[in-house]
């Protein structure tokens, strides 16, 4: 129907007589050109739809990389700010209201910029990830709803991806001195236990909050793609998230 129109088109724009030859050009190379430039356009492939759904997975993890990993990435942000596990958060709350909640308060700060530190190899992860998935049903996954890549992604991925980043976000609990302070704060409130059980515990709490905030934002990146044309940054982008059933 588009072509048809397209034809009629052309045979009232060329001046009489030039309908098939003639100074400003043959009907049929025009013709032929404006055909050649919508079959260019054709249904997508099964590669396209693979590639441009992990370079939306790619583009949306290097932006959430960019705005978790540096300093309040986490604990600046309300929505994915890392609270202190149950047992400490109830004491941090009861302190708080007589202004004595300060090394509960100290520990949830280091925890958030364990996570933070933690987020470029994070990054690594998830790109390896997105990289060496394979995409099932990637049209399924492309009409889908508006995190259907993330949603995919995530529940490929998810248990490999704590596995590897576990024995990272202990490194940099430790560093950041978390351990310590945790270790301080449970001999105070009598509530101690095992040293190693206790970082256990904090690392594996601070390695699924780390992880939901780092895909709540890559799923909201995915949106964007989805429905805004300027997030579009690449021609696969442009090409595959523009031609969405």
């Amino acid at each position: 129907m588009r072509l048809a129109t397209f034809s009629a088109l052309a045979m009232v724009l060329l001046p009489t007589g030039c309908a098939t030859t003639g100074a400003t050009g043959d009907y049929g190379a025009i013709l032929g050109d404006i055909m050649g430039s919508q079959a260019g356009q054709g249904a997508l492939t099964q590669a396209e739809i693979d590639a441009g759904l992990r370079e939306a997975l790619t583009v949306g993890t290097n932006l959430v990389a960019s705005q978790l990993g540096k300093t309040n990435g986490y604990f600046g942000d309300p929505r994915v700010r890392i609270p202190l596990p149950k047992t400490y958060r109830d004491i941090q709350i009861n302190l708080a209201r007589v202004g004595a909640s300060g090394p509960l308060d100290d520990l949830e700060l280091r925890m958030n910029r364990a996570a933070e530190a933690a987020v470029p190899e994070a990054k690594t992860l998830i790109l390896g990830a997105v990289k060496s998935i394979t995409i099932n049903d990637a049209l399924q996954i492309l009409n889908g709803g508006d995190t259907a890549a993330t949603d995919y992604l995530r529940s490929r991925t998810e248990s490999q991806l704590r596995q590897s980043f576990t024995p990272y976000v202990k490194q940099t609990l430790a560093q950041s001195g978390a351990f310590t302070s945790m270790e301080q704060v449970a001999g105070q409130y009598g509530f101690g236990g095992v040293t190693g059980s206790l970082q256990n515990d904090l690392t594996q709490h601070a390695v699924g909050l780390g992880l939901d905030g780092i895909f709540l934002y890559v799923a909201e990146e995915e949106k964007k793609i989805r429905e805004n044309p300027l997030a579009r940054t690449s021609e696969i982008l442009r090409r595959v998230f523009g031609n969405r059933a």
